[in-house]
């Protein structure tokens, strides 16, 4: 029996939601509950940066599942095939448990969930993206896809005002983890029946529908081309990670009894939705190139505004300039994919968000060996903050190098 269509709408706001419960709670709650766990005497700060590099690794490895998943489905035909929006299904079940199971009281098997709850994150968010583009682009609306990518902010600002009221009312990390599973429960529940197969020609999968976003008229991109895209996406995921990991701990270092430092996390969640709703106003045409290049200077600058004002002004304005960028970068990183290798984008989206998750793990032990080696943890902080914006420059000129030495020759549309 055939099921009725969904609209573009129900798709991004799925995507939306999917995206929400997988990066902004099962990847990013870790961050406003860090300052819990650290009063409740569970955990140290060298622990944490384990702990979350735990996290990190375990993206990686999901990534990378996902970039070798054409690959293992070929060579193990007594595998049955797993359809896109199955394992999207199954990461937001994955996540929801392993959030809820952050909730025990043992340390001991707190780096495993991590690592599981990493695995899952990056399965849900590159086959999220891929159907969900791939939906959208059948439709002819891919710049919804910016509506999508707003769902990791919107996550990432509930988690932190919810913590922030949690603080408040003297509550544990480990009930703050309780509350966040049942969220991600609540959120899985919501997208479940949007997430189904829907026949020939509907497509499950980022190369399933032709990509009406601009393509070269040349041929696929060159493997040179594809791993300079690949490096310099990494340096986004290096470049950010240092101060979305430890920012309410900085803040609280600078700022010791102001009432605004629980604040600064979810200004940093509404950064990341209004850059994806704004992502979504940039007509799909021209070089995403430069608009990545210009992403990662204004998250270089939000990291420099922390730096050179450690007080109230200086991380609200850090944190909405690294937040704006944070997803549109993705949306402009994944659609520069769908451009440069239509028929195989979800490997392609795959690998990409392995280097991003390499860039990652790199940030929490850098902060760690810094902290170690620095007279005080704000010298070691602002060593490690002056790092990340000067990786996030370096990817900046990446990207204006590549525009220049493979310039986008022709623009066509396929339909």
């Amino acid at each position: 029996m055939s099921r009725a269509p969904v609209s573009r709408w129900a798709i991004a706001v799925a995507g939306m939601l999917s995206l929400a419960a997988a990066m902004g709670i099962g990847r990013f709650a870790f961050t406003p509950l860090l300052p819990m766990m650290l009063s409740d005497g569970v955990i140290d700060l060298p622990s944490a940066s384990w702990l979350a590099s735990a996290n990190y690794l375990g993206y990686v490895v999901g990534a990378l599942l996902c970039t070798f998943q054409p690959w293992i489905w070929k060579h193990l035909r007594f595998l049955p095939a797993v359809a896109a929006s199955s394992w999207v299904r199954a990461g937001l079940v994955a996540t929801t448990l392993l959030t809820l199971g952050m909730a025990l009281q043992l340390p001991a098997i707190w780096p495993l969930l991590r690592f599981a709850a990493g695995v899952a994150s990056a399965l849900v968010f590159v086959y999220t993206s891929g159907w969900c583009l791939a939906q959208l682009a059948r439709l002819g609306v891919p710049a919804l896809g910016g509506i999508m990518y707003a769902g990791p902010g919107a996550g990432i600002a509930l988690s932190g005002l919810l913590a922030s009221a949690m603080v408040a009312l003297q509550w544990t990390a480990a009930t703050g983890w309780l509350i966040f599973g049942v969220l991600a429960a609540v959120l899985t529940a919501s997208v479940w029946r949007v997430f189904r197969e829907r026949g020939a020609g509907q497509g499950g999968s980022a190369a399933s529908a032709a990509p009406s976003t601009p393509v070269s008229s040349q041929a696929p991109a060159g493997r040179q081309q594809m791993l300079l895209l690949a490096l310099a996406y990494g340096l986004a995921g290096f470049g950010y990670i240092i101060t979305a990991t430890f920012l309410p701990v900085i803040a609280r270092e600078a700022m010791p009894g102001s009432v605004w430092i629980d604040f600064f996390w979810p200004i940093f969640g509404l950064g990341v939705v209004s850059g994806a709703l704004l992502a979504t106003r940039i007509p799909a045409t021209g070089d995403f190139r430069y608009l990545l290049a210009g992403a990662y200077t204004v998250q270089a600058l939000g990291i420099a505004a922390s730096v050179a004002s450690p007080n109230l002004a200086g991380f609200a304005i850090g944190s909405l300039l690294l937040g704006i960028p944070f997803t549109a970068i993705t949306f402009f990183a994944m659609q520069e994919v769908r451009r440069l290798r239509p028929a195989a984008a979800a490997s392609y989206m795959g690998l990409l968000t392995a280097m991003y998750g390499i860039g990652q793990i790199a940030g929490p032990p850098l902060v760690a060996a810094l902290l170690r080696h620095s007279r005080s943890l704000g010298e070691g902080f602002t060593l490690s903050l002056e790092i990340a914006a000067a990786a996030l420059l370096a990817g900046a000129l990446m990207y204006l190098w590549m525009a220049s030495a493979y310039p986008v020759l022709k623009a066509v549309r396929r339909r």
